[in-house]
């Protein structure tokens, strides 16, 4: 089962440090690609010269035309609201063998967009960020054992420790920056 994640609403200027987030967590919770609808560059790069740095293998796109990827999409559409059907019932639609596209947006998303998925999924009731709804429902969908994969190909890897950091192998950038720093 190949985990497709669509952003929706990116603007540039204001959210490119969380749908970095939504990129990063997409990718430590079990997705293999990110589309982000708006064009974005940058973020873009960034997000690549994490996976590069951390291993395995990710995609992220911009500039993707979702009403183009929701209607072309064969397999489970899941979009992420307050409005929907609470998560683990949301979670239980996703079906092994089958691909999965999360849509997550940024602003209001277009009322279409509720109606091109097969389901929309509420991650709680109440206000809070993509980025939490995102982890949760990849969490329940994929199970627990999803964040204990590895990476193949990483250059550099985190070791967990219950005090310190340790960084395994090595890079040319910072070696106190943390991976999500744009």
């Amino acid at each position: 089962m190949a985990v497709t994640v669509l952003r929706l609403g990116h603007r540039p200027e204001r959210d490119k440090r969380i749908t970095t987030h939504v990129c990063l967590t997409a990718r430590a919770f079990g997705a293999d690609r990110v589309l982000i609808a708006e064009r974005d560059d940058k973020l873009v790069e960034n997000v690549r010269g994490v996976a590069k740095r951390f291993g395995g293998d990710f995609v992220v796109e911009s500039g993707t035309g979702w009403k183009r990827v929701l209607q072309d999409f064969d397999g489970v559409k899941v979009h992420l609201t307050m409005y929907g059907v609470p998560v683990r019932e949301g979670a239980g639609a996703v079906r092994p063998g089958r691909d999965l596209l999360v849509v997550v947006g940024a602003e209001k998303v277009p009322r279409e967009v509720y109606d091109l998925v097969d389901l929309n999924v509420s991650v709680g009731n109440q206000p809070h960020s993509e980025v939490a709804a995102l982890a949760v429902f990849l969490y329940e969908a994929l199970g627990p054992d999803v964040l204990a994969r590895e990476f193949p190909g990483a250059p550099m890897r985190i070791r967990p420790s219950a005090r310190g950091k340790i960084v395994e192998g090595s890079t040319d950038e910072d070696p106190d920056a943390m991976p999500d720093d744009p």
